[in-house]
């Protein structure tokens, strides 16, 4: 009999987490640490990757203690925030400088100039993606230019988004990284196993110092025996918005959902064949077992969660983040004021990475449940966006499954309706992410045959119908185009 419990590692842009689970997908614990966010210069985002190692390893000893020991661990999954990109050094597993976080924009200029040379259809055509900073290749070519200890590394030299760190670290020198995650470096063609040279060479990586391309359920690696006081496998890794989706048991062709955590990201399965985007939306691996590939069609907002966090930190405006939601039903609309959320550039389907914030409509009438309204707002106006997006390519949602920290708001899942004019489901248990990877965890150490199956973890769903009329709805999105069009047309 299988041992009963899951080891989810959940490895976030601000925090990381250990997580229990069950084999009937019941949370049984959870272990979490903040992350430090650096911020050099305007645009930079940086982590200390040596601090993501031992606060994930430190969230794992306790709930492994929780468990009763490794032998209670019948698998871990491992589940990360995507594009991030650590390098360390093979020999010691030390990180050799800070990681570069997805929404850094340094490389921004690098990208201009390679779509300046017309490359990015190239880019688009092999991988899917669009040449941007977002994306990890331009990320290792800067660090292979600017940071003389990287480059000095020579043979000793590793490369990895942060499951990749980690499972080296666990496995004690296996580098090896998910198809999923290896689908957003912008160095792997859809529908090529290995790193493309092409790629490879736009950004003068080694391939050397990559790791191995390999599925998401299945035997990844085994972590060092002195760990944990025994060896635990590791079976299952998927970055996390793939990992979400599949906890939303989005397994069948046109299934959507959409993850509201530090960005927002919504994912449309497109079966076994890439879908190529005609309105600036991603195509990516959803998922690899057993060498077969499952796709997803993408949007990507780069500002969430993480919008709230800086009304709060930052701006002083909100007390505690569920302040906004009292705030938003306190008045009867949004009083005329809209905010763009372009704190770090504008995603999908405009792809503006030198936009920045605005708010319009202001006057000494506007209150700050005004602007918390507004802020909140702005989530379901660029979900908006990328659906007209999303059905431009063939794809138009019939409902919405929703999951991250966000979406415990209720005025904001009633928000999100009223303005897709659908229905928007939400689950009872919140935790998505984890969940999925728990999910391939289980597939991949064959308690289940596949993730169908595994979908037997997953509990139900709440469900949300619009309740404004067309007027209401189409004035609102008037005001919208026009305070996204002031920003876009800068």
């Amino acid at each position: 009999m299988a041992a009963p419990n899951i080891l989810v590692i959940d490895e976030g842009t601000t925090s990381t987490r250990a997580m229990l689970f069950g084999l009937d997908g019941k949370l049984h614990g959870s272990q979490q640490e903040s992350l430090q966010q650096h911020y050099p210069a305007p645009g930079l985002v940086e982590h200390d990757a040596a601090e993501i190692w031992e606060k994930t390893l430190h969230c794992c000893q306790k709930m492994i203690e929780q468990a009763g020991g490794a032998d209670k661990i019948a698998a871990i999954g491992i589940t990360n925030q995507r594009e991030t990109i650590v390098a360390w050094d093979k020999r010691t597993g030390e990180p050799l400088a800070r990681a570069i976080v997805w929404q850094d924009r340094r490389t921004a200029e690098k990208c201009d100039a390679l779509k300046a040379e017309r490359l990015e259809p190239m880019v688009q055509e092999k991988t899917g993606l669009l040449l941007d900073p977002y994306f990890s290749g331009s990320k290792i070519g800067w660090m292979l230019e600017n940071w003389p200890e990287i480059s000095a590394a020579g043979d000793n030299l590793a490369f990895g988004t942060i499951e990749s760190y980690l499972i080296y670290r666990l496995t004690g020198g296996q580098h090896v990284t998910d198809a999923s995650n290896a689908s957003r470096t912008m160095l792997m063609a859809l529908d090529g196993n290995e790193w493309d040279d092409d790629l490879l060479a736009l950004f003068a990586i080694p391939k050397k110092a990559l790791p191995k391309i390999v599925d998401c359920a299945g035997e990844l690696g085994t972590t060092a025996a002195d760990l944990f006081g025994g060896p635990i496998p590791i079976c299952g890794s998927a970055g996390d918005q793939q990992a979400a989706t599949i906890g939303q048991a989005c397994l069948e062709v046109g299934q959507t959902k959409a993850t509201f955590g530090t960005g927002a990201f919504i994912l449309t399965n497109s079966g076994d064949s890439p879908r190529r985007s005609d309105n600036r939306l991603l195509s990516t691996i959803l998922y690899q077992h057993q060498g077969k590939r499952t796709y997803a069609l993408e949007g990507s907002v780069f500002v969430a969660g993480s919008l709230m966090q800086w009304l709060r930190d930052d701006i002083g405006l909100l007390k505690f983040a569920g302040e906004s939601e009292e705030l938003a039903r306190s008045v009867e609309d949004n009083g005329g004021v809209y905010l763009v959320p372009a704190l770090s550039g504008l995603g999908a389907p405009h792809w503006r990475a030198d936009a920045t914030a605005t708010f319009s409509g202001l006057s000494f009438s506007s209150k700050k449940a005004h602007i918390a309204r507004a802020a909140l707002e702005s989530m379901a106006y660029q979900c908006h966006d990328l659906k007209t997006a999303f059905s431009a390519d063939g794809v138009d949602w019939q409902s919405l499954r929703i999951d991250g920290g966000m979406v415990a708001n209720d005025w904001m899942v009633q928000d999100l309706a009223d303005i897709l004019n659908i229905t928007v489901e939400r689950p009872e248990f919140f935790e998505t992410t984890a969940l999925g990877a728990a999910m391939l965890a289980a597939v991949g150490c064959g308690i289940y045959p596949s993730l169908e199956a595994a979908s037997a973890m997953i509990s139900g769903l709440d469900g949300y119908n619009p309740e404004i009329g067309p007027d209401i709805r189409n004035q609102r999105l008037v005001g919208w185009k026009r305070a996204i069009s002031s920003v876009l047309d800068n």
